[in-house]
């Protein structure tokens, strides 16, 4: 299995990961083509903006993205003042069960720690199944009172990952 490489989105790249998040959300079944959620899934370069960007990278090729919100970006629809959330996870059929998901979503529970923050939200549809057991596995918990819908008849559901503060270390003698 070829590593993983997780970094920022260049800018060259915004048209690229737009038509990969469109692809994978459209073409996966997810959203439908009609939908005006469409133009946010392809609109990379405003969610460069105001959240941070970031692609998972094999042998060369962007082969998933996702958007690390942390706090104050619009793109944040259901963090708490002091957590972090992630937005439009994908990752291209051909990269699946490669751990470019896991590890796009390793390095928004990474920031999210290293700013000091209580933990990572997201949300996700009913049908997403595959992702709701990684988030599982990597530690994510269900949150149904945080649950929502964005418009009528499409019910979110939502995860979060709360990080344990550091244990002080014992004073020596």
């Amino acid at each position: 299995m070829q590593p993983v490489t997780v970094r920022d989105a260049h800018p060259h790249e915004y048209d690229l990961i737009g038509e990969l998040t469109v692809e994978v959300y459209v073409h996966g079944g997810l959203v439908s083509p009609e939908s005006s959620y469409v133009g946010k899934l392809r609109d990379a370069a405003d969610r460069a903006a105001k959240s941070q960007l970031l692609v998972a990278e094999i042998a060369g090729e962007v082969a998933g993205a996702v958007a690390y919100c942390p706090p104050g970006s619009p793109y944040a629809e259901l963090a708490g003042p002091d957590e972090a959330e992630f937005r439009m996870l994908a990752v291209l059929p051909k990269a699946r069960r490669s751990g470019a998901g896991r590890a796009l979503v390793g390095e928004c529970a990474a920031r999210a720690r290293a700013a000091g923050l209580t933990g990572l939200r997201l949300s996700t549809q009913a049908n997403m199944e595959a992702a709701h057991r990684m988030y599982e596995r990597l530690g994510f918990v269900r949150t149904p009172d945080r649950d929502w819908s964005p418009v009528p008849g499409l019910r979110l559901l939502t995860y979060s990952l709360t990080f344990q503060p550091p244990v002080p270390e014992a004073p020596s003698f």
